[in-house]
């Protein structure tokens, strides 16, 4: 079965967990790494020979657009991450419809390409933001990869559906990519565990990542979706001075990053995103009634 390998492209000091303690207006005095880290992200894939889809922050498609045209001569999909790496519920309603409405012209512009995917900056399209769904299929895009079904202190949406799905709006459908999950059962309980990769990716055994994806294959019949940062394979990238947790979720096991992406490529079937809707043609079930209101 394919499943969505996906690129989120921006740089270390914009992360969500750096927010307090980076100033957004200096980001320009930070050392851009972010263009030598997607180039190797590229030789890797090709070594692979597998296209992923890579969701661009429309900040690093102003300042190297060279970048994002490479990104699509190698035959990738290109998505729109927004433009300023702000939390969509942070936004607003009209704030969040610039933004997008902004990336999203910028990255055709650019590519001379329509732009029809949209993944949220740490997946922020949560419940007080459900109004994000409209203004993204008013703003012409097709599909969305922001929904985590899970509970977490900055995203999560729990009772989301797991797997790919329509979402209808007043203005309109989306289809929706969840990030993965994997059902555990302890103590005569069921949990949901991220699968999809990023921290995750860094932080459970490459092994034990593979099983989830293939019992998501196999015994469910369902897509997975892997996810990761360029910077995530940058082990030398700047120290940020930050607090404990925000270290520990961007610092940990950058070192092996790399090396678990190389044992997923090998025995995991990946492709766009595109492609796996592509796949499964018009049989995209609907979300239940109440999800998403």
């Amino acid at each position: 079965m394919l499943n969505a390998l996906t690129v989120d492209v921006e740089d270390y000091f914009q992360v969500s967990a750096f927010e307090r303690y980076v100033d957004r207006e200096k980001w320009d005095e930070y050392p851009l790494r972010v263009e030598a880290n997607t180039r190797r992200v590229l030789d890797l894939f090709d070594s692979f020979g597998v296209k992923g889809t890579f969701f661009v922050l429309g900040w690093v498609a102003k300042r190297c657009p060279a970048l994002v045209r490479e990104i699509g001569a190698r035959g990738h999909e290109i998505a729109c991450h927004g433009y300023g790496h702000q939390l969509v519920y942070r936004l607003g309603k009209e704030k969040f419809r610039e933004d997008v409405r902004g990336a999203k012209a910028l990255l055709e512009d650019v590519t001379g390409n329509r732009v029809a995917g949209y993944r949220a900056p740490s997946y922020s399209i949560t419940r007080q933001s459900l109004w994000a769904l409209d203004v993204l299929v008013e703003e012409g895009f097709e599909f969305d990869s922001s929904i985590f079904p899970v509970y977490h202190d900055i995203y999560g949406l729990p009772g989301a559906p797991r797997f790919p799905h329509l979402i209808r709006r007043a203005g309109g459908v989306i289809r929706e990519f969840p990030l993965s999950t994997y059902p555990l059962r302890v103590a005569g309980h069921q949990y949901l565990l991220p699968v999809a990769g990023g921290g995750y990716l860094r932080l459970f055994p490459v092994s034990f990542l593979r099983r989830c994806i293939e019992a998501i294959n196999d015994r469910e019949g369902e897509p997975a979706v892997l996810y990761f940062h360029p910077w995530e394979t940058d082990p030398g990238q700047p120290r940020i001075r930050a607090g404990l947790k925000s270290r520990f979720r961007h610092y940990l096991n950058l070192d092996k990053t790399e090396g678990k992406l190389r044992t997923l490529l090998s025995g995991v079937r990946f492709g766009t995103m595109s492609e796996v809707f592509a796949g499964r043609g018009e049989g995209l079930p609907g979300a239940p009634d109440g999800v998403y209101s």
